[in-house]
């Protein structure tokens, strides 16, 4: 596999061009090419530039192999990437834009029991620019365009755990809001960790004020662990402080997640422990009907159980909201579209 020229910084793009013995304003149409989403042979370089490019680097790093299109306009992609591996990620429709579901991992190694992304572990880590490379695919293929952009809101909620892959995802996060780049604002991205306090913690510190999102899906350590592995090295009590310091840095109140699973942490008496947990902290909390993933046993709620546990949520002071459910028809959630095309591949070799 060859390298990928959406990993780099503008900076090293002109660095590039400089060592390729190319004028600066090569650099500038590189730079414009990747921003349109457009495969190296396609961009207007120099054919001396473009060859050398082609010689080191991936044509087209990140491919579109299949679409899915939801009753409700939820667009589900299979992405394939140069080395064969597959991922995938989700174009939401609202009223104030588009938002874009991305992953940062083949797979994922955190082990969460209502997540299809773990079925089959952890593959490897995505570089940067297959981070970028998904965004690109897409908004190119909705029409968008630097300064009018068909994706105008990325979320890291797809296959993969941002924070266990660190680096990649920082470098990601900077050539997405660069200038010379897509150029997002930070207040349109959003980051969703199963609780990693360390890198929580050293996230607050990069000057990236995005909105932070925390799976937490329970109120006590021990009904953590048995749906989150995770929860068996850091407490919740680890996982707030690491959210109030991320506050104090950024001055952006976070987000929990809580997927509303029947029989498990769905009833009266969890929405009052989760209203005690979070009184007066600068948070949101965003309820989810746990979408089933059929080869695990864990099921959702009812749309009545939900709107109660909102609504004792609500008379506690605790801002929240339920989340719309978006593309159940086309395995809406993270993972289920890998996994069953992993299976229906598998089931037909001979």
């Amino acid at each position: 596999m060859k390298k990928i020229v959406q990993d780099l910084s503008f900076g090293e793009l002109c660095a590039l061009a400089a060592a390729a013995g190319e004028k600066p304003f090569r650099a500038k149409q590189l730079a414009e090419g990747i921003v349109q989403g457009k495969k190296i042979s396609e961009m207007p370089l120099s054919a001396s530039f473009r060859a050398r490019l082609l010689g080191e680097y991936e044509d087209e790093p990140v491919k579109i192999k299949e679409t899915f299109l939801s009753k409700d306009g939820t667009k589900k992609f299979l992405f394939e990437l140069a080395d064969g591996n597959l991922i995938e990620g989700v174009l939401m429709k609202y009223k104030y834009g588009n938002t874009q579901c991305v992953s940062t991992q083949v797979g994922c190694r955190m082990g969460c029991k209502f997540c299809a992304s773990t079925l089959h572990g952890r593959v490897r880590d995505l570089s940067a620019g297959e981070i970028l490379g998904q965004i690109l695919a897409v908004n190119r293929l909705e029409g968008g365009k630097k300064g009018e952009r068909a994706v105008t809101n990325v979320v890291l909620m797809g296959s993969g755990e941002p924070f266990d892959n660190y680096e990649n995802v920082v470098r990601f996060l900077r050539n997405l809001t660069d200038k010379e780049g897509l150029n997002m604002s930070a207040r349109n991205l959003s980051l969703s960790t199963c609780g990693l306090v360390p890198e929580m913690r050293r996230f607050a510190e990069e000057g990236i004020p995005l909105n932070l999102t925390v799976s937490l899906h329970a109120t006590a350590d021990a009904e953590r662990a048995r749906t989150m592995p995770i929860a068996n090295r850091y407490q919740i009590a680890d996982i707030l402080d690491a959210c109030a310091y991320y506050f104090g840095k950024t001055g952006r109140r976070y987000i929990f997640e809580y997927s509303l699973i029947e029989g498990e942490n769905a009833d009266e008496r969890h929405a009052l422990a989760l209203a005690k947990l979070l009184k007066g902290r600068p948070c949101h909390v965003n309820l989810i009907r746990l979408n089933a993933v059929k080869e695990r046993e864990l099921k959702g709620t009812s749309e009545e159980t939900a709107q109660e546990f909102l609504k004792a949520l609500l008379s506690c002071g605790i801002s929240a909201t339920l989340r719309r459910s978006m593309g159940s028809d086309i395995g809406g959630a993270c993972g289920q579209l890998r996994a069953s095309y992993l299976k229906e591949n598998k089931e037909e070799t001979p």
